[in-house]
């Protein structure tokens, strides 16, 4: 697939710290409950660490206790792309960037939690960078 945003992987490495690259370009995971949004109560936009997309607000954001920042839903449907991953021996949905194909993290569906969507976006912190509102 095209990004809108591509970059050589000397242009990313050269951007990213080795941690966010890992992430965002290696499709790893952050160790859970140490990410800086993993409870934050702020209000705001989380965009793409990567490449600055608008990815989720705060009004989407909700407690699920698992150890990485959860949303209901994206900040607009095509914020994100949604691939299938099989890694690990199990089948999961991917969640990237659909500007710029950074993994953010999975979504999964029907765990029961009390969201208008029934889905739990499970993204890394480390992927994200919230921008607090105004006033």
């Amino acid at each position: 697939m095209s990004y809108d945003v591509e970059k050589p992987d000397e242009e990313w490495r050269a951007q990213l710290s080795p941690s966010e690259y890992a992430v965002l370009r290696q499709a790893g995971t952050e160790p859970a409950f140490v990410g800086e949004y993993t409870d934050t109560k702020t209000q705001g936009v989380y965009s793409c660490r990567a490449c600055g997309a608008d990815l989720f607000t705060s009004g989407e954001k909700f407690e699920s206790h698992c150890g990485w920042p959860s949303f209901f839903d994206p900040k607009d449907t095509d914020a994100v792309e949604l691939v299938e991953d099989t890694s690990h021996g199990m089948v999961r949905t991917e969640v990237r960037c659909a500007r710029c194909g950074s993994h953010l993290g999975h979504v999964f569906e029907g765990e029961g939690y009390a969201t208008p969507t029934d889905q739990r976006y499970c993204i890394n912190s480390i992927s994200l960078r919230l921008t607090a509102d105004e006033g």
